[in-house]
């Protein structure tokens, strides 16, 4: 039983575009950061077009340059509290609050890992009422703006009994996939996030338009 209960399939959830249906509010803050330094709002079109991570390399796609350091942390700021208003009319994503208790209810277990700082991410995700769905909740301790892998790396190794070759990431980033081969896990991306289809595409793994396609596919691929 325990050997079977170890190889049952574990999600690693994100939060920021997967769970939770912010792209009104990071593309508004993404562009309250943008006005900052004199560049043109964009669309979300255009957002799941360039991004990518880390964010001053998102930054340089569209200013042509990196921005300097008192840039990015002008623009860093005025993003995170744009976005700490604007968040709170952001609902979970459709579904998601029934597929997280399916999937606990079936004796299967799942975390969360988000690149949102951490003392900013338990209390938001404390507040839509799904923290008991979750084993683990992790967000960003370190500096805004770098890489998942290590995050994920840290992740992985605190889930007690969880083996990361049998974790699925789903997320809406390229990044997620990254940071998913970094530890051996797999990763399946969903398209109603920051990044178009064809990008998505590119990291060469699963991509789907739902998160109940997603969760159904981690566990066909899954070990």
């Amino acid at each position: 039983m325990g050997t079977h209960r170890k190889h049952r399939t574990h999600l690693v959830w994100d939060w920021n575009g997967t769970l939770l249906d912010d792209n009104e509010a990071v593309v508004g803050a993404t562009n309250a950061a943008f006005g900052e330094v004199g560049l043109e709002p964009i669309t979300l079109e255009q957002y799941r077009e360039m991004y990518c991570i880390p964010i001053p390399r998102f930054y340089e796609r569209l200013m042509g340059r990196l921005p300097t350091e008192a840039e990015w942390e002008r623009m860093d700021g005025i993003f995170h509290r744009y976005y700490t208003e604007k968040r709170a009319a952001c609902g979970l994503t459709r579904g998601a609050e029934e597929l997280l208790a399916q999937w606990q209810l079936a004796g299967r277990s799942q975390s969360l890992l988000s690149m949102y700082g951490h003392d900013q991410l338990v209390p938001t995700v404390r507040g839509y009422g799904i923290e008991r769905r979750f084993v683990r909740v992790d967000g960003r301790t370190g500096p805004s703006g770098g890489s998942k892998a290590r995050h994920m790396e840290r992740h992985i190794a605190a889930l007690d009994g969880i083996s990361a070759e049998y974790t699925v990431v789903i997320g809406d980033a390229v990044d997620d996939a990254v940071a998913a081969a970094h530890v051996g896990a797999k990763a399946v991306l969903y398209t109603g996030g920051s990044h178009s289809r064809a990008s998505l595409e590119a990291a060469g793994v699963p991509v789907v338009d739902s998160l109940a396609e997603a969760a159904q596919l981690a566990e066909e691929i899954a070990g």
